[in-house]
């Protein structure tokens, strides 16, 4: 059985609370990432994404405030994770039903040791069809006199 673990990205890009939105810009756009999973001593405690960024700066640039941003203020807190023994359809369901465009994936203790994204599982159908189709090409290669 397929699981999230065995999709995930292991060597996670993250935040603390203390970061600011210059960090978050920064490294959303060096890393071509679109979340960032927020720790505190190893454990998850949020996440932003790069929706909130923008939300955050629309705000700051609409109320004339200069100083810095924390990302504890922009974080989403109440963050749905999953295990790394989730199985990959359930990972699948859960991106779908909650419209989520990623998944951090702790263990017991709340420890980040991955993240799953909406990419991740779209990079997996591709492979799928890729090989559903070579399938196709070589049995039909076969049959043919």
């Amino acid at each position: 059985m397929l699981t999230v673990g065995d999709l995930m990205t292991r060597d996670v890009v993250t935040l603390e609370e203390t970061d600011d939105l210059v960090r978050v810009d920064d490294l959303l756009k060096l890393n071509h990432i679109r979340h960032l999973p927020v720790v505190r001593e190893g454990r998850l405690v949020g996440l932003v994404s790069h929706r909130d960024l923008i939300r955050a700066l629309a705000r700051q640039l609409a109320m004339h405030q200069s100083e810095p941003i924390s990302v504890a203020r922009i974080m989403s807190r109440d963050v749905e994770m999953v295990r790394s023994d989730l199985p990959v359809r359930d990972g699948i369901y859960k991106l779908l039903d909650h419209r989520f465009g990623c998944l951090p994936v702790v263990d017991r203790d709340r420890r980040l040791v991955g993240i799953v994204t909406e990419a991740d599982f779209m990079r997996m159908a591709a492979r799928l069809l890729d090989a559903a189709s070579a399938r196709r090409d070589d049995s039909a290669g076969v049959s043919a006199p």
